[in-house]
């Protein structure tokens, strides 16, 4: 197929309007001279619980705005099937996740350029980080953006158990700390969140919505891209299908088509092209267009665990979101007054070592002074409950995304081998051990009534494990399916400048070509990976 049979041709076509789309999509379009094209298979971001923050529960497992995919059976996690719904909407994950701002550790990045990715160390991407966030809280602008569009704020709901969580932390040794996005992030305090006056701040807020009058960005919702297009190995467009009918509709792209579906949409639609393992494809009768091995591998998240224990003395969120208590906090929200509904699901967090003789934290902690009913996430208990959520940060463990079907409406195969890694296995051992020790602390004393999940019958190492078994869960963190490296690396899908290898006008921009997983939430990286691939597009075609 060539550019002349498109009846619609773009500059840029932005499959996907997540965190990495919408960046694009706004820096792309600003100078007017260039025409975007950002086509999202998802509607628009108009549901009320999108923008209300304690809507996530609400959201996550709702499949007209999210993908509800699920892993495949995995031994190591008892065969179960784990659900790892993405957003399918405008503003994609960012519109439905948890709302926490969690950059990630230095080191992070600059293993990415050790890697063989010149231009990824921290010192050469903070600036993006930087500039993508509007830190409402005075800060060290030597680390911290004033004059982004995102805003990043500081919970302003507290309560007595989350005060005595960072208390207790800080007297086991961890040192409390006001900023981990800052020059270090190990440490005990509260989260910064992506709320601003009570509302979400998504991607599509934040970066789409002051830029969708613009007259050169056309925005299509509820149109799922099929296929992408080439001329050879050229890509020159892709074809949708819009609407509930799925019509098929074809458009293209005069520079470049910029896949920004994440992580298991990304692999899928690549796949999908011809792009990939020659072996998948010849299976699936689809023609090899560039072999690309890499294509689904090296599919990684954090797989967490919850300690929960029961509370006396005190309300928690469980007693706060029924009858009468849940209707005072929604006046509360109303009036924009600190309020339960303008909350992150995680309030505190902990960023800290299995062993001491590490440098550098290799766990995160999550606490919120709420719990949920074992197996469940999103049904509050029924009693006053606290939790302490524990996962790795870097786990070995790897797996893969691969499409079974040339039908590009079936979900793919995810599977992320949780726990297949003897390391994975025990850093996630001594975290649940570190989870207890936080929650017993003397400072919490007061408000402890037991532990209720696993429960103190569960001691052992193996018994921890066969409990992280059989209740861990997906963190949502999914990345590292189109993984970033030489070309002298045989599982690397793009370059250091996000081109993939071998094909012209074909580029990478979301979190799937994260080289190695973060050792944080990865949507503030995503969104720093989308400021640099503008700036290095847009320096292609001055």
């Amino acid at each position: 197929m060539t550019q002349t049979t498109f009846s619609e041709t773009y500059d840029y076509l932005i499959i996907g309007s997540g965190a990495a789309g919408s960046i694009l999509a706004n820096r792309l379009s600003a100078s007017g001279e260039f025409s975007v094209c950002l086509l999202e298979a998802g509607p628009r971001d108009l549901h009320p619980f999108i923008h209300v923050p304690a809507g996530f529960i609400k959201m996550i497992f709702n499949p007209a705005y999210t993908w509800q995919f699920k892993t495949e059976p995995n031994p190591q996690t008892l065969d179960r099937e784990i659900p790892v719904p993405q957003g399918r909407v405008m503003g994609g994950s960012t519109s439905i996740n948890g709302l926490i701002h969690n950059r990630g550790q230095s080191e992070d990045f600059d293993h990415w350029a050790a890697l063989g990715n010149p231009g990824w160390d921290y010192a050469s991407v903070l600036p993006y980080f930087k500039r993508t966030e509007n830190r409402i809280t005075p800060t060290d602008g030597s680390y911290r953006g004033h004059q982004g569009l995102l805003a990043v704020t500081d919970t302003d709901w507290t309560h007595p158990i989350s005060d005595a969580f960072i208390n207790g932390a800080v007297g086991l040794g961890i040192p409390r700390n006001e900023d981990y996005n800052g020059q270090r992030q190990e440490g005990v305090g509260y989260f910064q969140r992506t709320i601003h006056k009570g509302r979400r701040v998504s991607a599509a807020q934040a970066f789409i919505r002051p830029a969708r009058h613009r007259k050169n960005l056309h925005i299509k919702t509820s149109a799922q891209v099929t296929r992408i297009l080439f001329d050879g190995k050229t890509a020159v467009g892709v074809e949708y299908a819009l609407g509930k009918g799925r019509q098929v509709h074809s458009v293209g792209a005069r520079r470049e088509v910029i896949l920004s579906a994440g992580a298991v949409n990304t692999p899928k639609l690549l796949q999908l092209s011809g792009v990939g393992d020659p072996e998948l494809l010849r299976e699936l009768n689809i023609p090899l267009v560039h072999e690309l091995p890499g294509v689904g591998q090296h599919l990684k998240d954090h797989y967490s665990v919850r300690i929960v224990t029961r509370v006396k003395n005190s309300h928690t969120l469980n007693e706060l979101a029924r009858g009468p208590r849940l209707l005072g906090q929604i006046f509360n929200w109303v009036l924009r007054r600190p309020s339960i509904l303008a909350l992150s699901p995680s309030l505190a967090f902990v960023f800290w070592k299995t062993d001491e003789a590490l440098a550098k934290a290799d766990l995160q902690g999550v606490f919120t002074p709420a719990s949920y009913k074992e197996g469940y996430v999103g049904m509050l208990d029924n009693y006053p409950g606290m939790t302490c959520g524990i996962w790795q940060h870097r786990p070995i463990s790897s797996g893969h995304v691969r499409i079974h079907s040339k039908d590009p409406f079936a979900s793919p195969i995810v599977q992320p081998n949780y726990l297949h890694d003897a390391q994975d296995r025990d850093a996630l051992v001594k975290g649940i051990r570190l989870a207890r020790r936080l929650l017993a602390t003397r400072e919490l004393s007061e408000y402890m009534d037991g532990e209720a999940l696993p429960g103190d019958s569960v001691q052992s190492d193996e018994e921890l494990l066969a409990f992280a078994r059989r209740l861990g869960v997906s963190s949502y963190h999914l990345n590292g399916t189109a993984k970033m490296g030489p070309a002298v690396d045989p599982m690397a899908v793009v370059d250091s400048e996000l081109r993939a290898h071998g094909l012209e006008h074909l580029r990478i921009v979301d979190s799937s070509v994260m080289p190695e997983i973060p050792s944080a939430n990865i949507c503030a990286a995503t969104l720093m990976i989308a400021e640099k691939a503008s700036d290095l597009i847009l320096q292609v075609n001055k």
